[in-house]
Parts: C-alpha cells; structure tokens; sequence
C-alpha cells in the first residue's frame, strides 16, 4: 500500500470505528460476533486503474464490482490514464482478532480524470428494495434490459413509415460528361415555379425515401438527343418499416439481444435468413438478412444475451449488407431505438432525492477523511 493510501486508510480508521453484532455491555459476546467496518482508500493511478486500487487494499471481487460499474460511463483501458485519481470507500466484515470474511462489498467510489472529469458511482437500493450502483445524475450503471444486436451501428433506415428502397428514381446524368450522342450535358433547368427543393413532384422528401437529386433539384432523365426533361410523375406508396436497418460489414457477428429462446430461424422471404427470439414471453426480438446463423443454432435453442447466434449479410429484400433488426412488446412492433427496454434506468421522485441526500453525505466523508488526512501529513 503506497503512503496516500495508507495515510487515508488511518484516517478513515479514526472516523469509522467497527459495528459490532453484540451489546456493548457484552464483551465476550462482543468479540465473538463478527462486526462490519467501513474502510476508505485512495491515491493516485499509476500503471492501471485495476492495479493502483488494487495496491490500496480493496478486495479483488469488491474492486471488480465497482469497476464493472464504471465501465458503462468511461473506457477503463482508454480514458483512464496515469495522473489520474480514484477514491474507494468499501465495507469489510470481520471476526475476532480483525480477521476479514467475505469479498467485502464498494459503497462508492469516485474517479477524477483527465479525460472525462470527476465520475462517480453510489451503491444505492430503490424503494423496490433492489440495490445497484447508480451514478450520482441518477442514472443506473447497469446495462439496459435489451442491447443493439451489433457492437457499431450505423442506422441507414429507422423505424416507421418509408418508401420502398426498391422504388427509386434513377439518378441524374453528371454535367460535364458527353451524353448519349457524344455532346457535353448541359446543366439542368431552373426549378418549375412552385416546386421545392428535394422532393419528388407529389411525393416525400428525399432524405426520408433514400433518393438523391443534382442540386436538390428533382430527378432528371436525359433524352437521346442530349436534352435534359423533367422525369415523368413518380408514384411511390409508403409502408410501415417495423423494424431498424444497422448498417454494418458482412460478416458481422449479431448478437443475441437478451436471454431468450429462438422461435424461427431458416430463409423466410423478404427478411431472408431470419431469426426470431422471444424474451419471457412479453418481448420478441428478430434479425433480418443474415448471411448466416451460428453453428448448432436451431429452433429451440437457448440462448444468452451477447451471444453470437448469426452473420450480417444481404439475403432476402435487400439493398446492401445491414441487418434488419425489430422488437415487438406483447406482439405489437415498437422502435428498438427509444423504447425503454433498450435505455438505462433513471431515478425520479422519492429515489433520486434520497441519492442526492446519499451522493451529499459521500462527498462530506471524503472531505473529512481528506482534511484529517492532510493533517497527518503536515
């Protein structure tokens, strides 16, 4: 244990003595029972953050809790640097004669980075009764319920109404190449009075159909002659895109979203290959245009959340390689993107207050520890 350490271990020991199990007029008693005590460390990163909380004394399975916990807000390999400070109030049990028992347990913890300012996580329990680690915005640190199937993710189509990516209009000659009699193209005219920008004559913009005009200007053909027309009416119907398309390599790993079981896997039209998973019952999970499925991968299969169960690809009604991904509550398609299944929890009301009294009364400790701390090294 490094000098900074232990000059905040000692004066945490003066301020938090031990909670015995026994009465206090009860000595023998007293020193039987086990008692818990709180125990603050601290100091400054060196090699890693692991290793520098590590040489200040908290438990190894504590310290992996703790920063399993941080991980969700900050790269730990990354945004964690050397200079960087870490704060650790943890709580041990002991038997007689100051033996510890069990993994000990992270109250709270605190970081100060370079890279991304003052980070703090509180082990807080809610008036449900469960207990996690919640930053001090009241924000859970706890991964949500259903994750994005793939690990980068581009979105090229969202969820809702769409035209078809089938139906587009061809795209506009480039000016400046010979046309199709060998003369050079002229530009294109001035837009019609009372035409906007970036749609189709009667239809939606071009940036929610995935069209593409020269100078947002509307779709253009040239004629034989070398003549630029304007294109004849284009009718394009809307439908219900239920789903979100990732974009990403082909070959992606796809990951299972949650726990579940698959319900349909194999070639099914449109959506190509296709697996389908439901997640106890109330939400269903499916993966479109798959170039594959992981080995053994079958109808009835169990699977984990993260699991790899399929490869990005291109099959079925597809106009590149994406995957197609949906998520339905109770049979019924929502958007994966902000239903709350896919988001963090977030406190509000009775809760949060009582993590801000809580976050309040962390920040005063440390402040004490620190003053009494300075005064051992003066």
């Amino acid at each position: 244990m490094n000098r900074s350490s232990l000059v905040t271990a000692l004066a945490a020991a003066l301020l938090f003595g031990p909670v015995a199990a026994g009465h206090a007029d009860d000595e023998p008693t007293r020193e039987l029972l086990p008692f818990s005590r709180q125990i603050a460390a601290g100091g400054i990163v060196t090699e890693s953050l692991e290793a520098s909380i590590a040489a200040s004394g908290v438990p190894a399975p504590a310290m992996m809790d703790a920063l399993q916990a941080f991980a969700s807000s900050i790269d730990l390999a990354g945004e964690v640097r050397a200079g960087d400070r870490f704060h650790v109030r943890y709580e041990r049990t002991f038997i007689a004669e100051g033996v510890p028992i069990g993994p000990g347990r992270v109250l709270w913890a605190e970081l100060q980075t370079a890279a991304k300012g003052t980070l703090a996580i509180h082990r807080f329990r809610t008036r449900d009764g469960a207990e996690h680690f919640w930053l001090a915005n009241g924000q859970a640190t706890m991964a949500p319920e259903i994750r994005l199937p793939v690990d980068i993710v581009s979105i090229s189509s969202g969820f809702g109404l769409r035209a078809d990516p089938f139906d587009q209009p061809p795209p506009p000659p480039t000016a400046g190449k010979s046309g199709a009699m060998g003369g050079p193209m002229r530009a294109p005219p001035a837009l019609p009075p009372g035409l906007k920008p970036g749609t189709i004559t009667g239809e939606t913009p071009l940036a929610s159909s995935g069209g593409s005009s020269s100078y947002g200007r509307p779709p253009v053909v040239h004629s034989p002659y070398g003549n630029w027309q304007q294109a004849p009416r284009v009718t394009r119907s809307l439908f219900m895109h239920e789903g979100v398309d990732l974009v990403a390599p082909a070959g992606t790993p796809v990951h299972a979203a949650a726990d579940g079981l698959v319900i349909g896997a194999g070639p099914n039209g449109r959506y190509g290959n296709w697996i389908r998973i439901d997640h106890a019952g109330k939400l269903t999970t499916v993966y479109g245009h798959l170039s594959g499925f992981a080995p053994g991968l079958k109808v009835g299969t169990i699977v984990s959340r993260g699991e790899v169960i399929g490869f990005v690809g291109s099959t079925g009604r597809s106009t590149g390689a994406h995957l197609h991904f949906e998520l339905l509550a109770d049979g019924k398609p929502v958007n994966p993107i902000n239903h709350p299944e896919t988001k963090r929890s977030i406190l509000r009301g009775p809760d949060l207050d009582r993590l801000r009294k809580q976050v309040a009364q962390s920040q005063a400790e440390r402040d004490r520890e620190a003053t009494v701390a300075a005064s051992f090294r003066d």
